[in-house]
């Protein structure tokens, strides 16, 4: 949906409506009605809504009168994605640029603006009884700034940027599974912000606990003393905990730290702009320390050696190899 579409006389009633439905009904005060433009649209996930926005500069009312009239009883957290946001609620004021959130809630007074800026924002709507998390807690941190560029937010930022492609690609039925990871995801973040990770349900612990452990792997490929030991002391668990939160994945620690591995290795050797970098380099980069045990897996798993796959690129060939069957198939695979 966008102003492109609205008479110029209507824009500012035109985005008035689309705020008031996709987040709550607010009041607008707009700088310049003449040269006012916005974009939105709405994602459904089951219980939860992501709402993107772009808008120009404007500031907004949410009141204790409206809150009477209208409630969503929603919990919010909004990324900026692009220029940044004033936010108070709560007695909370903050700013929030490119890389931050900030949690509110439509059930208390806010307002926002962001003057001289022409912000991008996401916006997670959840149900306020979907999060489990103490509200007397919940309230003390409403309007306040959240850094999405680490840790479990960085995971959560990089989930929603994933979500925009997917409105044309998936079935409504499909979308709505992905409540639960992403309610996850928010809930071990807030729970992260407000130090009450205790309070959340065993289940959604150890979720959070697998994908902050899933980024970690991820980081830190090319480090040839990555190991399950290693895990598991970084994130102050045992290693038989470590094993037992990857046993409904498929695969064992080592055999996804391996495929991971083996991924990386393909996509540099499948792209000429790699060329300069010999087979050898290409393996130490991605943390195999023996270059006869990659060459080994590298052939058991895509069916040619690395020298073949990058000598016979014609697209042909590198289209038409083996893809890894399954992560039991990988998990049989020796030697990282």
């Amino acid at each position: 949906m966008s102003t492109d579409e609205v008479p110029a006389a209507d824009r500012v009633d035109w985005y008035h409506d689309v705020v008031s439905r996709t987040v709550a009904p607010h009041r607008l005060l707009v700088a310049d009605r003449a040269t006012f433009r916005a974009r939105a649209g709405v994602l459904g996930l089951g219980r939860i809504e992501l709402s993107k926005h772009v808008h120009a500069d404007h500031r907004a009312w949410r009141t204790r009168r409206m809150i009477r009239q209208s409630d969503p009883e929603h919990y919010v957290l909004a990324l900026i994605t692009h220029g940044a946001k004033g936010f108070s609620q709560a007695r909370n004021d903050t700013r929030v640029e490119a890389g931050d959130m900030v949690f509110f809630d439509t059930s208390h007074p806010y307002t926002a603006g962001n003057p001289g800026t022409d912000p991008v924002m996401s916006l997670l709507h959840i149900p306020r009884d979907l999060i489990r998390l103490p509200a007397d807690r919940l309230d003390a941190a409403l309007g306040s700034r959240i850094c999405a560029r680490r840790g479990i937010g960085a995971v959560l930022r990089r989930f929603l940027a994933s979500l925009e492609a997917l409105d044309s690609e998936c079935t409504p039925q499909e979308l709505a599974l992905l409540e639960r990871p992403l309610l996850d995801l928010a809930s071990g973040l807030l729970a992260q912000q407000l130090d009450a990770f205790e309070a959340l349900p065993a289940r959604t612990r150890n979720q959070v606990l697998l994908e902050r452990i899933d980024s970690f792997i991820d980081r830190h490929l090319p480090h040839s003393d990555l190991t399950p030991r290693a895990i598991a002391a970084h994130h102050h668990i045992s290693l038989r905990m470590l094993h037992h939160l990857f046993r409904d994945c498929g695969e064992t620690v080592a055999a996804s730290i391996r495929r991971r591995r083996l991924e990386r290795a393909h996509a540099d050797l499948a792209d000429p702009a790699q060329d300069h970098r010999s087979v050898r380099a290409v393996a130490e980069r991605w943390g195999f320390t023996s270059p006869a045990v990659f060459s080994r897996t590298f052939r058991d798993v895509y069916g040619l050696s690395p020298r073949e796959l990058r000598t016979s690129r014609s697209g042909r060939v590198a289209r038409n190899v083996k893809e890894p069957s399954t992560p039991r198939q990988l998990a049989g695979l020796s030697g990282l």
